[in-house]
């Protein structure tokens, strides 16, 4: 049972950060980087987790999620300072992402710089050794994908018997089919009197049935519509062909009012072909999905941001860690299986009260998932037009046309089949023709006398294979004898040689 459901609207009279109760050091650090007002799941989250509450929240990506369960976690910590249990942590995050991941742990370290706080990022791809001495001491906050956080913990080299406080980020993705075992294998050894917190952009009604399996009487924040996308997004659809896809994207790279690009495909190695495509047409392009290793992500994040890589060529397993102001367009190559993660790849633009454009690429085969798409935002996209097919540019001459009277009817065709001897033998029989034919054609009746012929016999197929001749010659022991009878059987052999073996 929850305690009950907060909706409200962008237009909502929002409260300043000060008036939430957060510390001192949280608001010097909210106003150096620029933020005074809450957003509103901020502004509901906040007092329902400083209230020791278990919180189910949903919010449009790029409204601060994130902020939203970093700033009650920091403020508990202020509040309540207790010493560290080593190998362990007070907070716990889990994430879908390396990505997300991580730039969870910068928004702690961010909004916490004066409190003192301590945060670990544990995620594969990279060695276990620094991860587990970060952790060994004890620390505040440890922000870990579920696979790389079992493996440490099987080694019992983190342990969370300790643990007070459980957020699930991008809790849709995070329970989706592949996680939930592991989720349950972590909770397990979390103390059953805890804090859990579950926020996504996301929340389907079949999800959200497994996730308060892990909820205790949660309050659930709403604070938009499920799955509708940020309405500064002026989001349209390309109807193209397949094989015209690459040269659709290339046209709209190439527009003036394009700056920074991602380009989401559905394949790992559909993002590394597109990247070859736009690096060969002269467009700054790099790939990132699961099969790259951490650095070369890090560093072509890195790229990215910094302008050196303009366009972004991604899976969806990055499409909920990437968190990157001044995204102008999002270009969706290929369509989402799941009309969810088409919220999520849209929301990597527009973010922080930005405007931004979205393009999603559509041909027959995507038609389905288009629909499905539609009928989840509760809009239908609008159209716009896509290059066309080359015509062919081969003219073929026009066939002679002949009209049926330019050829008289009675005119003799050369291939018209003359009849047979039998058949105009037949015919006459039937014209009751009584004329002697030996006294009219001599030919005919000496032709008509003679016996009919034998049937020709069917000729047998030549056998190619080599036939074994029976001979009656005795084989001699010398190499000269040996070779005359391998002659007399047909093969081509030494006989001196075969001795000599």
């Amino acid at each position: 049972m929850m305690r009950g459901t907060w909706r409200t609207s962008e237009s909502a009279q929002l409260t300043q950060f000060k008036d939430l109760g957060l510390a001192e050091d949280l608001l010097r650090a909210l106003t150096a980087e620029g933020y005074t007002t809450p957003t509103p799941i901020q502004s509901r989250v906040i007092p329902a987790m400083l209230a020791k509450e278990d919180v189910l929240g949903t919010a449009q990506t790029g409204t601060g999620k994130t902020a939203a369960f970093v700033l009650p976690l920091l403020q508990q910590m202020i509040d309540q300072p207790s010493s560290h249990n080593r190998k362990g942590c007070r907070a716990l995050i889990l994430a879908p992402t390396r990505e997300l991941a991580q730039q969870i742990a910068d928004s702690i370290r961010t909004y916490g710089k004066h409190a003192g706080t301590t945060v670990a990022v544990v995620v594969g791809g990279v060695r276990p050794g620094p991860q587990i001495k970060a952790v060994a001491p004890g620390i505040d906050f440890i922000v870990a994908t579920p696979g790389r956080l079992l493996d440490h913990m099987s080694q019992g080299v983190i342990q969370l018997n300790s643990t007070t406080n459980v957020v699930l980020d991008e809790a849709d993705q995070m329970l989706d089919l592949g996680f939930v075992p592991a989720i349950r294998k972590i909770l397990a050894k979390v103390p059953s009197k805890r804090q859990t917190i579950l926020l996504s952009a996301t929340m389907p009604k079949q999800i959200r049935k497994l996730a308060h399996d892990f909820l205790r009487n949660p309050s659930e924040v709403a604070v938009a519509p499920v799955a509708r996308p940020i309405e500064k997004i002026d989001q349209s659809v390309m109807h193209v062909a397949a094989t015209l896809k690459r040269r659709a994207l290339i046209g709209i790279l190439k527009d003036s009012g394009v700056d920074r690009t991602i380009v989401f495909t559905r394949t790992k190695r559909g993002a590394d072909k597109v990247t070859k495509d736009l690096e060969k047409n002269g467009i700054s392009a790099a790939a990132i999905h699961g099969n790259k290793s951490q650095g070369i992500r890090e560093r072509t994040l890195a790229g990215f941001r910094n302008g050196r890589i303009n366009v972004l060529v991604a899976t969806d397993i990055a499409a909920r860690g990437i968190d990157i102001d001044d995204v102008s367009h999002v270009v969706n190559y290929d369509l989402p299986h799941v009309p969810e993660s088409y919220v999520h790849r849209i929301g990597r633009t527009a973010r922080a009260g930005k405007s931004g454009v979205a393009i999603a690429l559509c041909d027959r085969a995507e038609r389905t998932l288009l629909r499905d798409i539609e009928r989840l935002v509760g809009y239908a996209l609008k159209t716009v037009p896509g290059p066309q097919a080359p015509t062919s540019k081969v003219h073929l001459p026009d066939a002679p046309t002949q009209s049926r009277d330019a050829e008289p009817r009675n005119a003799k065709k050369s291939n018209r089949r003359r009849p047979g001897r039998a058949r105009k033998n037949r015919q006459d029989a039937d014209t009751g023709n009584t004329q002697d034919a030996g006294a009219a054609n001599p030919a005919k009746a000496d032709t008509a006398s003679r016996p009919p012929t034998a049937a020709k016999r069917r000729r047998k197929r030549p056998n190619n294979k080599a036939r074994v001749v029976r001979t009656d010659t005795p084989v001699e022991a010398d190499a000269a004898g040996l070779a005359r009878v391998i002659g007399k059987i047909g093969v081509n052999a030494s006989g001196e040689n075969y001795l000599r073996r």
